[in-house]
């Protein structure tokens, strides 16, 4: 599925991104880039590697390079900010910080002092992106450099030991895998296949699977072969049986029930409508967007509403802290 690995195309080469969005949801995807992302209000579930949590109102979530997250909080309420950069931004060298968990609490950037910095970030970041005044990138830089390094500092991490490393290993051969299901979807992928190519059991390999993606192994590979058939309906004039044969599906009737979940409607009803193109794959009975590069918006994210960062009164971000 191209949303998973996620090539974000900015406006410019500097490689910063911000944007706010309430009550969204995102499916499992990764990224080079790192995330930092800001609960002004209410709260959301997130599952990064094999962190599954809760944040709520002034929490900081982190999503460091190559991590694999999603977010389904469909029956919560929120607004979140979002700020994505490039990590040669902060360093030339860097590489994966390790941190123990994701999840920074209002309670821990209080006492740490980061409180009214981490405000002070999204309210630059938002000005100097929107309005590009001579040393805008500069600017953005030293603010972004300042609160990363005054965060490292004191944010804990896991200890250098065997653990880590495995895990780091587990998450790129995953990545590989999931990387060939894109490609080869057409072919005979079953459970027994990719458990093996992980070297895992069925049954550990299952667990590990919806651990990291949300769903499970059948949704996610029916999802890229829905997605690849629902092209080949658009821009082809093939037979419906040699597309549902030629994307992994053994008959027509399975091919016909998978789509329809999938998408909400048959084949045939799908090629009638006025605007394929306006209808997205469902996830949990959500919607997101499938794309391979992606401008002013996370190809994953499935929203209500989207709005600015911040408002013409630049108001700082809540002190809100729980424990």
């Amino acid at each position: 599925m191209k949303a998973f690995h996620e090539v974000r195309n900015y406006r410019s080469d500097f490689m910063v991104w911000q944007c706010a969005y309430t009550n969204i949801s995102f499916l499992a995807h990764w990224h080079q880039e790192i995330e930092l992302v800001y609960l002004r209000s209410g709260s959301a579930r997130f599952c990064i590697n094999e962190h599954n949590f809760t944040a709520r109102a002034g929490d900081l979530v982190l999503i460091d390079t190559g991590d694999i997250h999603y977010s389904d909080s469909s029956e919560m309420k929120n607004e979140l900010d979002f700020l994505i950069f490039d990590p040669s931004v902060v360093s030339p060298l860097y590489r994966h910080s390790n941190f123990a968990h994701p999840l920074i609490t209002a309670k821990m950037l209080e006492n740490w002092g980061l409180t009214r910095e981490l405000a002070d970030l999204f309210k630059t970041t938002h000005t100097e992106l929107a309005a590009q005044k001579p040393y805008y990138q500069e600017i953005v830089t030293a603010t972004l450099r300042s609160f990363w390094y005054r965060l490292r500092r004191v944010l804990p991490r896991e200890a250098p030991e065997t653990t880590g490393n495995r895990r780091s290993h587990m998450l790129e051969e995953m990545q590989q895998l999931l990387a060939y299901m894109d490609t080869h979807y057409g072919e005979d992928i079953t459970l027994s296949f990719a458990a093996e190519k992980m070297n895992f059991s069925e049954s550990y390999f299952s667990r590990v699977f919806k651990r990291l993606m949300g769903i499970n192994f059948v949704t996610y590979l029916n999802m890229i072969r829905v997605e690849h058939a629902a092209a080949e309906l658009k821009a082809s004039g093939k037979r419906v049986l040699d597309i549902a044969l030629s994307s992994g599906f053994n008959n027509i009737r399975t091919f016909n029930r998978v789509f329809k979940e999938i998408t909400g409607y048959t084949p045939s009803q799908f090629l009638n409508l006025d605007d394929p193109d306006s209808i997205n794959l469902s996830y949990y009975k959500r919607k997101s967007t499938h794309q391979e590069f992606v401008e002013d918006d996370s190809l994953t994210l499935v929203r209500n509403d989207e709005r600015s960062v911040f408002h013409e009164k630049t108001d700082p971000l809540p002190q809100t802290s729980h424990s």
